[in-house]
């Protein structure tokens, strides 16, 4: 078995139970990848016997919301909240989810004032996403990042193609940690009754600039593009495209049934690190259509359960021809439970 760096055991080779406490600034109400990945991860962590304390914007009176996502909420001030929390917690292992908010920040400041060891995660491409929306240069992002992350026992990423990239600019004790899906709630069952044309290419997570929408609805395609999601240019898109059919969130088995009811799902964006929503699209029998990325490289085998390519047109088309079956069984082959073993593999003891 594996042990953690610097001589450190890790919790696979500790079995008994453990106390673990995740600092996220993403978490429920508002749905994400990385909220679904936590929620699913602390119900296997218990099955195992392990007690996990997710400690997430709700936790806390004072928030605001995110500018351009009013959907997202921060926490401010909670340096004192969260210690109080955390202390009377009493974990053995910290992990901190997001590296550029509020909460991430507080729970990094208390890890390294007690001189507590901790593990991290690296979601999202935020250096990317920044330079999107505001024009900053990536190289000042990344700068953040080696900061943030470099006192990290260990820092998580989805892949080991985005483990290679984040090491070209730096980063240190990358290990790898991946995505699974919950196929009793995704499945082939009870699809909508889509009266649109068909095929249905279908689409379904944030609403943002990054995810590189437009490259999807600008397409010259057969049958009816769905966008099944919200955020802050919905409104812009649903009113330049208007043969579109866009339907705003849908959550649980609801979401279920509308990715059921697709034929294809269309992933555009290039940004991204995690293909949770792919592997949810291929539980319900969606094969998947994307430019080559970073998280569709992770899910997709090309012919398989989705096609991948520079050409997106090329891409729905190709992935039209797919078996629904194969996808599905691609998906049924990727639950929680071994993505868990690693990310309970990648934790490090605080203290000791």
């Amino acid at each position: 078995m594996r042990r953690a760096i610097s001589g450190h055991v890790s919790f696979m080779d500790r079995l008994e139970k453990k106390k673990i406490a995740i600092v996220t600034d993403a978490w429920f109400p508002h749905v994400s990848g990385v909220a679904v990945t936590l929620r699913e991860t602390k119900k296997e962590l218990e099955k195992l016997g392990h007690e996990v304390l997710i400690i997430g914007p709700s936790h806390f009176k004072f928030t605001i919301p995110l500018i351009g996502y009013p959907e997202i909420k921060l926490a401010l001030f909670a340096d004192k909240a969260l210690a109080k929390m955390l202390d009377e917690f009493a974990p053995d292992a910290i992990h901190i989810s997001v590296d550029l908010g509020p909460l991430g920040l507080s729970a990094r400041s208390y890890c390294v004032k007690r001189k507590l060891r901790f593990s991290t995660a690296y979601h999202t491409r935020f250096p990317e996403y920044v330079n999107v929306r505001t024009g900053i240069p990536i190289s000042w992002t990344y700068r953040y990042m080696k900061w943030f992350h470099g006192k990290a026992s260990h820092t998580m990423v989805a892949s080991e193609i985005l483990k290679k990239e984040l090491e070209s600019h730096g980063m240190k004790n990358l290990e790898i940690w991946n995505r699974g899906v919950d196929t009793e709630l995704f499945n082939q069952n009870n699809p909508i009754d889509i009266q649109e044309e068909r095929p249905i290419f279908m689409y379904m997570g944030r609403v943002a600039v990054e995810k590189n929408l437009e490259a999807f609805l600008k397409l010259d395609l057969p049958g009816t593009k769905y966008i099944v999601g919200d955020g802050p240019v919905r409104k812009h898109l649903e009113s330049k495209y208007k043969d579109a059919v866009f339907t705003g969130y849908k959550f649980g088995e609801e979401l279920a049934s509308h990715l059921a009811a697709a034929d294809v799902f269309v992933f555009p964006s290039k940004t991204d690190t995690l293909g949770l929503v792919m592997l949810e699209a291929n539980a319900c029998g969606l094969p998947i259509a994307s430019f080559f990325s970073q998280a569709s490289t992770s899910v997709v085998e090309n012919g398989v359960n989705g096609i991948l390519s520079d050409d997106l047109k090329e891409a729905c088309l190709g992935a039209l021809k797919l078996s629904k079956e194969k996808a599905r069984e691609y998906a049924l082959k990727h639950g929680w439970e071994e993505p868990t073993k690693l990310f309970l593999n990648n934790l490090v003891l605080a203290k000791g």
